[in-house]
């Protein structure tokens, strides 16, 4: 390989997990690298100090334009709108830093920030870049960008988990959820879930799911309940995290993750939509 190829596939995880953490979609992400490696192509890379910070600046300036795209054809979005669930190594749940990021409770707290705001923490929070370099990629002054990851940071953390869960007890839970909505375990599920707990389900009007958030513990108990017996779960790494697949006749129906807060499971996001599931065959690449 040429230098440039060798660069770009040295950091084509990080790219990759820069721009889905900011769009929510592995598909709108591997389109995102698309127009970043046809942008690489034709740089003069002898003139190129640094060829990591160059693509994270191209793949945020390409994921920003995306993003904007996105917010308006989410307004026309049949029910809710959850992330795309990407099936993740082992590895990806050690970096627990990593993990959090891309876990589906954090994608929906970013979906809460504007466009740039979402870049700013990103950029910062997560891959560490200095604001200098932010600057660069989103076209604002460094101390402007401190400012807005100041307001990011708060912001995200009114809206995150509260309490650190560890991947083990994350794994116990999704278990015991796992067992009581196989077996029909009503009580079980109740003991397990806030009383306040929210169920997303997204089919983006392909499949049947329903268009508005199903809030309640008892709601929610006797949703799960109608697929007792009728579907196998599967425990599943996504995200970075524990959760499951659920199986009809051997297909794919929709992937489960969880949200816990304060030891219950506050919320349930149930992405239906084929278009999403079209990937959690074959693992992601995931990296900073």
């Amino acid at each position: 390989m040429d230098s440039a190829t060798e660069a770009f596939v040295a950091h084509r995880k990080l790219l990759f997990t820069v721009a889905y953490e900011m769009l929510g979609s592995a598909a709108d992400a591997e389109d995102v690298l698309q127009e970043v490696w046809l942008r690489w192509t034709g740089v003069d890379f002898e003139e190129v100090r640094d060829p990591r910070a160059f693509l994270v600046r191209i793949t945020t300036r390409q994921a920003l334009t995306r993003l904007r795209t996105l917010r308006r054809r989410k307004e026309s979005y049949v029910g809710p709108w959850l992330p795309e669930p990407l099936l993740t190594a082992p590895d990806v749940a050690e970096d627990v830093e990593l993990a959090d990021s891309v876990s589906m409770a954090m994608l929906l707290v970013l979906e809460t920030l504007g466009p740039t705001e979402r870049a700013v923490f990103v950029l910062r929070e997560v891959f560490g870049l200095d604001y200098d370099e932010i600057a660069a990629a989103v076209d604002k002054t460094p101390a402007a960008v401190r400012q807005i990851a100041h307001r990011a940071r708060n912001h995200v953390a009114a809206r995150r988990p509260r309490g650190t869960v560890t991947p083990a007890e994350s794994k116990g839970a999704l278990e015991a959820f796992r067992r009581a909505v196989e077996t029909g375990d009503l009580q079980g599920l109740l003991d397990m879930i806030a009383p306040d707990v929210v169920l997303l389900t997204d089919g983006g009007g392909v499949v049947q799911a329903a268009v508005t958030p199903i809030v309640g513990a008892r709601r929610v108990v006797e949703v799960l309940a109608r697929i007792s017996g009728l579907a196998e779960l599967r425990p599943a790494q996504v995200n970075g995290h524990p959760a499951v697949f659920v199986r009809i006749a051997g297909e794919v129906d929709s992937v489960l993750a969880v949200r816990i807060d304060d030891g219950l499971i506050s919320g349930i996001y149930a992405v239906r939509n084929p278009e999403k599931l079209s990937r959690v065959a074959r693992e992601a690449a995931v990296g900073r």
